[in-house]
């Protein structure tokens, strides 16, 4: 049963944001996080690697933020399903990553249900 769980690549320079995340997608029965990365640069080495069904990408980030890597992902994979995950008063910025290709956004600080209801909405199509 577990390998038929979608695998997600969570991307935030805060670990703590991270581990939140990982704790609440690894509670479900469908998904489960195969990778973290805490910038653009890792966050593409890791997808090349692991190649997620979803990748939650903070947006302010070190190095490479997450408008680039939303860019670089898409340009790997077109394919790519990429959540934003970023705080209220980074609109322009969630604006320019939906149009980027970005599939969803969920808002800091997060809460379980919202998280869960991205992912499912996402991945159990």
């Amino acid at each position: 049963m577990s390998n038929s769980k979608k695998k997600i690549l969570v991307v935030d320079d805060a670990a703590f944001t991270r581990n939140m995340l990982k704790k609440i997608i690894d509670k479900t029965d469908f998904t489960e996080v195969v990778g973290e990365a805490s910038n653009g640069n890792e966050a593409i080495q890791q997808y090349k690697k692991l190649k997620p069904d979803l990748v939650t990408m903070d947006l302010v980030m070190p190095e490479m933020g997450g408008i680039e890597s939303i860019e670089q992902l898409l340009k790997i994979d077109r394919n790519a399903t990429i959540v934003v995950v970023s705080a209220l008063g980074q609109e322009a910025l969630v604006l320019e990553a939906a149009k980027k290709g970005a599939k969803d956004f969920i808002q800091k600080p997060f809460k379980n249900d919202q998280v869960l209801e991205v992912m499912e909405r996402i991945l159990m199509k």
